[in-house]
């Protein structure tokens, strides 16, 4: 199983290959404000994935089409809900909530 690193929490966990990494985050109480249920609607579980990125699955169209929806988003930004966890370790960075 991969790390998943969290920052700006600095928390290290274990995440399951072929899970998603808002499952990832749930499983160790990390909150995510997703609202949609991991459907790709809310745009909540947007994360920056800042290292490990090809190890994890492709953006595909229903992420895509939401990321553009949403304010602040870069080239590392993901879903949560929609990224599955590969085998290699990954940083993922918290937006910041003003």
């Amino acid at each position: 199983m991969p790390n998943m690193t969290v920052i700006p929490m600095n928390k290290t966990v274990r995440a399951v290959e072929e899970a998603t990494i808002l499952q990832a985050m749930l499983a160790a109480g990390i909150d995510a404000p997703s609202k949609c249920g991991g459907e790709a609607k809310c745009g909540g579980c947007h994360v920056f994935v800042v290292e490990g990125r090809k190890s994890l699955s492709k953006v595909q169209r229903l992420e895509n089409e939401r990321l553009d929806t949403l304010v602040g988003v870069g080239s590392k930004s993901r879903l949560a809900c929609q990224v599955i966890v590969g085998t290699e370790n990954f940083t993922i960075e918290l937006p910041s909530v003003a």
